[in-house]
């Protein structure tokens, strides 16, 4: 009879795919919070979507130094931060940066890479999970 941990790797093992090509990192495993898949699910908006625009570069509502060290990350392996407001463009647009953190959010954060030079785990979350 199979271990629960045997089980467990054979059904993470059958789980994994490829979402895009022409990626600037690699993602590793994607999970997330429970608080995480309730507001997508809320709201309508698609992870694959979010997970999308965070791997090709677009950090979404992420500015300043936030934003540098992204781009930092993608050379020198640190962790890579993405910020979504999961609302329509124009409402983002009129809301003012100091009030943007009351706007549903989801945060994408994609740990830096292991010592094997391998990044293995982003993660979907929402602010309040940190």
């Amino acid at each position: 009879m199979n271990e629960p941990q045997d089980v467990l790797s054979q059904i993470r093992a059958q789980r994994k795919v490829t979402i895009m090509t022409n990626s600037k990192f690699s993602l590793g495993a994607i999970v997330a919070t429970p608080p995480a898949f309730a507001l997508l699910h809320k709201t309508g908006y698609s992870a694959t979507a979010l997970i999308t625009r965070h791997v090709h570069g677009d950090w979404g509502d992420c500015f300043g130094e936030d934003a540098q060290l992204n781009e930092a990350a993608l050379i020198d392996g640190s962790r890579v931060f993405s910020v979504y407001r999961l609302c329509e463009a124009q409402w983002l647009k009129e809301t003012p940066l100091s009030k943007r953190s009351n706007l549903p959010t989801i945060w994408i954060i994609t740990n830096a890479t292991n010592e094997a030079g391998v990044r293995d785990v982003t993660t979907l979350l929402t602010p309040r999970c940190y």
